[in-house]
């Protein structure tokens, strides 16, 4: 972990014209506000920020109902839920019926589950499938060389379709199930409701890749130097 950074080297590392970042803190007074601050610090130059954010989280806003709903789950149950029951609540709290969730074609038998726990809370859900639609990739200019299967007919994700598809039903919270890096920013872009993830996509880490960080300085020291990453199973021998 990052040590404090002294008067002694005010500036962000990388010098005066590095990107000011919380990455680079020791400290994180910003919790407590028991200690004093970097001059880097972003709460240091955000403070106009800070003042309006409390003004919208203090209003009848969305935002102020949503972060108070979370702060309740939060209170109430730290340590004694597991994510799925918190995301069950949350909605239960904000007063939600309709539920989306965006699937990852491996992951429907546990979103068929997820669907179940929402039922059990009096919740209604809609599951839409990153396939949905079935469009070929061919059909996208992708060449056959680059499917999984070459040769076969095989569907790209669509991650817009399925947002269009959650918008149209009229959900008010969207659960991402496991979409692929990049088609997330793609369904987080386009759903109108409010999105939660409660499954990340990894496919070595059994979708739990905050373990590539725990084993950093180990078997994936890798993920420190993007020279030694995996080379495309594509590439040329």
């Amino acid at each position: 972990m990052p040590t404090s950074l002294k008067e002694k080297d005010p500036s962000p590392p990388g010098g005066e014209k590095a990107t000011a970042s919380c990455s680079n803190c020791g400290d994180r007074s910003c919790y407590r506000n028991d200690k004093k601050y970097p001059s880097f610090c972003l709460t240091l130059t955000n403070k106009k920020g800070a003042d309006e954010t409390k003004a919208l989280y203090n209003s009848d806003s969305f935002e102020g109902k949503l972060l108070k709903a979370a702060a309740e789950v939060e209170a109430e149950f730290y340590g004694r839920m597991t994510r799925v029951e918190e995301t069950v609540t949350l909605a239960k709290k904000m007063g939600f019926t309709k539920v989306g969730i965006a699937s990852c074609f491996a992951l429907m038998d546990e979103t068929a589950i997820l669907a179940e726990c929402l039922r059990s809370a009096d919740l209604d859900p809609k599951a839409v499938i990153c396939k949905i639609g079935s469009i070929d990739k061919c059909d996208l200019g992708v060449p056959d060389g680059m499917k999984l299967m070459p040769g076969h007919k095989e569907a790209t994700c669509n991650p817009v379709l399925q947002a269009r598809a959650l918008n149209e039903w009229g959900s008010e919270l969207n659960v991402v199930m496991g979409l692929c890096v990049g088609h997330d920013c793609l369904f987080n872009k386009n759903s109108e409701a409010p999105v939660t993830t409660l499954v990340v996509k990894d496919r070595v880490l059994g979708h739990n890749p905050v373990q590539a960080f725990y084993l950093s300085k180990s078997f994936y020291a890798r993920i420190l130097n993007y020279k030694r990453y995996p080379k495309s199973r594509l590439a040329k021998k």
